[in-house]
């Protein structure tokens, strides 16, 4: 599913608009993107939670020469599903 699809699903369930629910998908995933980017965690009860991470400072290596290369420390962002999204996708009661 893309987001032109998603927001189909959107307008149709909340009975909105497809620019009225392009609207609300926009605010939330930039709600979502600013919380995140702040360090704060976003948790939508039933669906999951969206956090940010520290991936460390590592060596690697370039695959097509073999040399070790340095890889700089990044942030991350994490996605927990919760209970109730694992046990549908499970197909669980």
């Amino acid at each position: 599913m893309n987001k032109a699809e998603l927001i189909e699903v959107i307008a149709k369930e909340a009975k909105l608009s497809k620019a009225a629910a392009q609207a609300a998908l926009d605010a939330t995933v930039a709600a979502v993107v600013k919380a995140v980017t702040k360090g704060d965690s976003v948790s939508l009860v039933g669906f999951g939670s969206f956090s940010s991470g520290k991936r460390a400072a590592r060596t690697g290596r370039n695959p097509q020469t073999g040399e070790t290369i340095k890889i700089a420390a990044a942030k991350t962002v994490k996605f927990s599903a919760g209970k109730a999204f694992k046990d549908s996708v499970n197909k669980r009661k």
